[in-house]
């Protein structure tokens, strides 16, 4: 049945008159008028608009910044993609029951790459990422595909570097050719000592290796000058050449080398996703614990990292803390640290892994033995650095 309305009220519809009846119904003068924009409301509005205009542009724009991330981790003792990581013929090998991670850090931003300005500010507030300037990681003038060559070459050059470390620190002799790739500009060398030379000693002490070469080089004064015995095209020279001081103190011949290993085991490493000579130390470690009978990880999953050269030293990396992130996301209880890193991993070591700070092959070694015989707790770790008492 439909409802009818009385006259004079409508159930819907316009008002009868100039004013509605009823409880919402509004008299004279009930509502003000509103006030007439003044210049500043105007402005106000306005500038309320821009920004919001521009903090949407901002936050769709590429900035000039690249995020580092934790990356993943790959067991130097295990496989990728069903192909072992470390294969050594030529010698026994031997299993493990642990793991040895080398660590990595995924990087957002960069060439044809860009990264947001969301992106940006949540990052600030992660501890297990940082943002940095792009040029601290990508060269200018560099694409992403001479970055990724760059990385390439450098991984290549710390597998090398890291079997030649471990063959010698587990004894074996590895005969070195240490030929001369040019020297450096401005170095006593320039001009003396020429691409393709052959360095056979210094100041009559035989090199063979590039330890030998220095440990020779350790008991020189920087600034003094040396005789070095070159191979040029086949007959022995003589060259007497000017040191410099090298960023650690001591002397440097001021060449660059491109060493010939005549290796007594083959070892092969496979591993394409990874680029960078970070790996350097876990390598070496891999190799060394094939190449032992005893289980030195005793089941314990180490992770770590630092560049190694053909003196076994650990070198300092870039993104420990987030490789320090990866580590612990993976399930490692134990890291081994650049000593020269430790600085950035005070505070930065989550619950549970516990780090342990290393400067040579040997130290990580011994490291590696330690933990997996349980005795963890006596290695040297990273600390606060101490603090001179002010006045």
């Amino acid at each position: 049945m439909t409802q009818q309305s009385e006259p004079g009220h409508h159930a819907a519809g316009p008002p009868d008159g100039p004013f509605a009846q009823g409880p919402f119904a509004e008299g004279p003068g009930s509502r003000p008028e509103p006030a007439p924009l003044t210049p500043r409301a105007i402005t106000a509005s306005v500038a309320t608009v821009v920004t919001a205009v521009l903090l949407a542009v901002c936050a769709a724009l590429p900035l000039p910044y690249a995020i580092e991330s934790p990356g993943p981790t790959r067991d130097t003792l295990g496989e990728d993609d069903g192909t072992p990581l470390i294969t050594v013929e030529g010698a026994p090998t031997f299993d493990s029951s642990g793991e040895l991670l080398l660590t990595t850090v995924r990087v957002a931003g960069g060439p044809g790459s860009a990264v947001s300005l969301p992106q940006v500010v949540a990052s600030w507030f992660d501890r297990t990422r940082a943002v940095v300037p792009v040029e601290q990681l990508y060269p200018s003038e560099e694409t992403r595909e001479e970055v990724e060559e760059r990385n390439q070459a450098a991984m290549a050059s710390s597998q090398e570097n890291a079997t030649v470390a471990a063959l010698e620190e587990l004894g074996y002799e590895v005969p070195t050719r240490l030929v001369v790739a040019d020297a450096v500009p401005g170095s006593g060398s320039e001009g003396v000592v020429l691409p393709d030379d052959v360095i056979v000693s210094v100041d009559g002490t035989p090199v063979d290796a590039f330890s030998e070469l220095d440990d020779v080089l350790g008991t020189v004064e920087p600034g003094a000058d040396v005789v070095l015995g070159v191979e040029r095209d086949g007959e022995p020279v003589d060259l007497r050449v000017t040191t410099t001081q090298g960023p650690d103190g001591t002397a440097l011949l001021g060449v660059y080398l491109a060493p010939e290993f005549e290796l007594p085991v083959d070892v092969t490493i496979e591993i394409d996703s990874i680029g960078g000579p970070s790996a350097g130390t876990m390598f070496a470690l891999g190799i060394i614990d094939r190449l032992t009978e005893a289980d030195e990880t005793g089941g314990q999953t180490i992770a770590g990292t630092g560049t190694m050269d053909l003196t076994g030293a650990v070198g300092p990396i870039g993104g420990i803390r987030q490789k320090l992130a990866g580590a612990k996301e993976d399930g490692a209880t134990w890291f081994l640290a650049p000593e020269a890193n430790c600085d950035e991993v005070v505070g930065y070591v989550p619950d549970g892994l516990r780090v342990a700070s290393v400067a040579t092959l040997a130290e990580a070694r011994e490291a590696m033995t330690a933990i997996g015989a349980g005795r963890g707790e006596e290695l040297p770790t990273c600390s606060a650095a101490p603090r001179t008492p002010a006045g």
